[in-house]
């Protein structure tokens, strides 16, 4: 499968690139909790990534192999920007 954004309540959350349907939705049961971390009665929806996210994808995915990650240990990415109040 392409790259696929998670969104949660139509905010992207991560992007993944499972190798299935099955694989995207196993996912989508067991990161349930990942997921709706900040929102918990959000509403969890796919779609395939925009080519901003793809790019994100892709860099990410680059640097894992950089540092001699096997391609099938890696899923994806998460999107969102922390919301802690970290006066940093």
């Amino acid at each position: 499968m392409l790259p696929t954004t998670i969104l949660i309540d139509e905010d992207p959350r991560c992007v993944v690139r499972p190798i299935d349907t099955k694989d995207l939705n196993r996912f989508l049961r067991n990161g349930k909790a990942f997921l709706l971390a900040e929102k918990p009665a959000g509403k969890v929806t796919h779609r395939a990534a925009t080519e901003a996210e793809q790019i994100r994808w892709r860099e990410a995915f680059a640097l894992h192999k950089a540092w001699g990650g096997d391609d099938e240990a890696f899923f994806g990415i998460p999107l969102h920007e922390e919301t802690s109040a970290n006066p940093d």
